[in-house]
């Protein structure tokens, strides 16, 4: 799926936050290494090689477009590094010692996640930690009636299975269950943001960013113009302005675990 750094990093400081609260609650000292799992553009893998100076921290994303951002970073740490690759191929780095296992709004892209944090847990040695936020909003109205869109006869045949619903992350209880059971201690929680949003159709232009771009991957520019106008309004209708600014609730799930010895 093709990305558009430029169009993601808006609300920067919005999509960020989550990342700062999953990584304040990451206990690890001095781990020797640091994977960060659908990193995107680089900047916030940018912050764990500051913090963990003397480990090895690697970014991978699947996106070509983005690693390339990442790898123009300005001013980068000499420990960190980027590379293009798929979440599901990465394995764990064998023989090197505990590490941090990070992935932040990218694991609700991989159908069966859930598979791929079990296997990971058995992999990782004794002292390492898991740190992952996914976007647990696949029930609000800005996907509801994206799907819904999707579905009428206009789009059903070129949208069929293109976009994912509620089964794209597991609940919390979930989460606990497969950590603790794969011996780790886990914390895990979730937050509704209220976040406020500025400017004309910003949910719109919010959505852009992430959860319309398989849309803009399926159909021609044109159809998908077409999409998009509709959408549109049925997003203004959904999230009517107030004077201050647009509002756009945004739960996200999060977990951090260490593996017991």
């Amino acid at each position: 799926m093709k990305w558009d750094p430029t169009q993601y990093s808006r609300f920067s400081g919005l999509r960020d936050r989550p990342f700062h609260d999953l990584l304040g609650r990451v206990g690890a000292d001095a781990p020797a290494w640091v994977t960060d799992l659908g990193c995107g553009s680089g900047e916030l893998t940018a912050v764990l090689a500051a913090r963990w100076p003397d480990a090895a921290v690697r970014g991978i994303d699947s996106s070509v477009d983005m690693i390339g951002s990442a790898r123009a970073l300005e001013g980068a740490p000499a420990n960190l590094d980027f590379s293009a690759g798929s979440i599901q191929d990465w394995e764990p780095p064998q023989g090197q010692g505990p590490g941090v296992l990070l992935s932040n709004a990218a694991l609700q892209w991989v159908p069966g996640h859930q598979e791929l944090l079990r296997h990971w847990s058995k992999q990782l040695d004794a002292g390492s930690w898991i740190a992952v936020q996914v976007p647990g909003n696949f029930g609000a109205l800005s996907h509801v009636l994206m799907r819904e869109l999707a579905q009428t006869p206009r789009w059903s045949s070129a949208l069929a299975g293109v976009l994912r619903g509620e089964d794209s992350v597991s609940e919390p209880d979930e989460y606990l269950e497969l950590l603790v059971e794969a011996g780790y201690d886990a914390d895990v929680w979730e937050t509704s943001y209220q976040q406020v949003l500025a400017g004309s159709d910003p949910v719109l232009d919010w959505v852009r960013g992430t959860a319309l771009r398989p849309v803009m991957n399926a159909l021609p520019a044109g159809d998908y113009q077409a999409f998009e106008a509709e959408y549109g309004q049925l997003l203004r209708t959904a999230y009517p302005p107030k004077s201050w600014g647009t509002v756009f609730p945004f739960r996200r799930i999060f977990l951090v675990a260490r593996k017991r010895a």
